[in-house]
């Protein structure tokens, strides 16, 4: 009996609890700002739809907001009405019907920096009186020229809490195959994590514990309220990339302490507390942050981080430096990048049937083989 074919890693399967993503290539979240009062729209369905037959494994929506303070502009999408459950349905009927990638939504909450403009309009805070509203984070400090936050009180951070276990609920009724945590680029539970955005002085600031605190309840409130069965994951920033700032090594706590509770795994990103971070930008310049998390903590990890070529995010898999490669201007660059990738490496392309069926010989250079299909 002849051996299989050996498999290039980066399309091998992987398996998260009981959903098992056919290859290791995933769509980061990618901001759109085409939501109506948060509502996905034929624009959500296009973009999302082109990258559930893309060959992808798993296939994101953008930054998902809980409640619609939490959003950054009026143009996110949100999750906290049957209406926003209903409108992800038919997204997800069609992953279901003709996508092979599964189907994830990214939850968070803006905190300090929300109430902004569409980002194609410009970066500009929209006050109350313009049609913003109030902006809230764990104190009083402000991101870069914007106004002061109001801090958090305790019945607001449940109620916050609270509207993620609602978000969980709406995902799993939306067909939603696992559910990503925002803990990164300075959004609020990375403002909960840093003592840059973090000043308080009860048991949600001042220690590592204290600092960790809210996020972990949140985690294990999602987690609570979503399908056991079904992954919930965390994206993190590792590193502020500034002095004073959230560190690696408080990285590795709090992975380690998600890990413990339940956590399928970490995307381990960086950066988006001040516009005063200091990063030198080089080829998959954050993968090393993931092999350090999958070292230490032995939890699965996702890299990000100018991934754009074939043969790069194949060797981060190879050399288990992650056990998932995410990117998100290249896909937007090239929607077919998963096809493209296969071919470079040498593995069959996967289609959605109505291409299969009609272009069994999708690549030029099959047409010129005998037997192939003329058009």
């Amino acid at each position: 009996m002849n051996a299989p074919a050996p498999t290039a890693p980066l399309f091998t399967p992987f398996a998260l609890g009981s959903v098992t993503l056919p290859n290791r290539i995933v769509l980061s979240p990618m901001g759109q700002h085409s939501a109506i009062e948060g509502t996905a729209t034929d624009w959500h369905l296009m973009h999302l739809g082109q990258f559930a037959v893309s060959g992808a494994g798993a296939v994101f929506t953008e930054a998902t907001a809980i409640e619609p303070s939490g959003r950054i502009s009026r143009g996110c999408l949100g999750l906290w009405s049957d209406e926003h459950a209903r409108a992800f349905a038919r997204i997800s009927a069609f992953f279901a019907e003709y996508g092979s990638a599964k189907f994830g939504v990214q939850l968070y909450h803006s905190g300090r920096k929300g109430s902004m403009l569409k980002r194609w309009e410009a970066r500009n805070f929209v006050p109350v009186e313009q049609g913003g509203w109030p902006i809230e984070g764990p104190s009083a400090l402000p991101y870069h020229g914007r106004p002061e936050p109001l801090p958090f009180s305790r019945d607001r951070l449940r109620e916050v809490r609270d509207n993620h276990v609602r978000a969980a609920r709406l995902a799993e009724s939306a067909g939603f195959d696992l559910i990503e945590l925002h803990a990164a680029h300075g959004y609020l539970l990375h403002q909960f994590l840093t003592p840059l955005a973090n000043s308080r002085d009860d048991e949600y600031g001042g220690s590592l514990a204290n600092r960790m605190r809210f996020p972990l309840e949140v985690f294990d409130a999602v987690r609570a309220a979503f399908p056991p069965q079904k992954p919930v994951g965390v994206r993190v920033s590792c590193s502020d990339w500034a002095d004073n700032g959230w560190t690696l090594e408080e990285t590795l706590e709090f992975a380690a302490a998600l890990k413990a509770r339940g956590c399928a795994y970490i995307c381990a990103s960086a950066g988006g507390t001040t516009p005063d971070q200091h990063i030198e930008l080089s080829p998959g310049y954050q993968v090393p942050f993931a092999e350090r998390i999958k070292r230490d903590i032995g939890i699965p990890t996702m890299a990000v981080g100018l991934i754009t070529e074939a043969e790069q995010a194949n060797a981060i898999i190879a050399k288990d430096q992650a056990d998932m490669v995410a990117l998100g201007r290249a896909l937007l660059y090239d929607p077919r990048w998963p096809w493209h990738a296969a071919d470079k490496l040498g593995v069959p392309l996967t289609y959605a049937p109505p291409y299969r069926g009609e272009y069994p010989n999708m690549r030029s250079t099959d047409r010129l083989k005998p037997g192939a299909t003329k058009k």
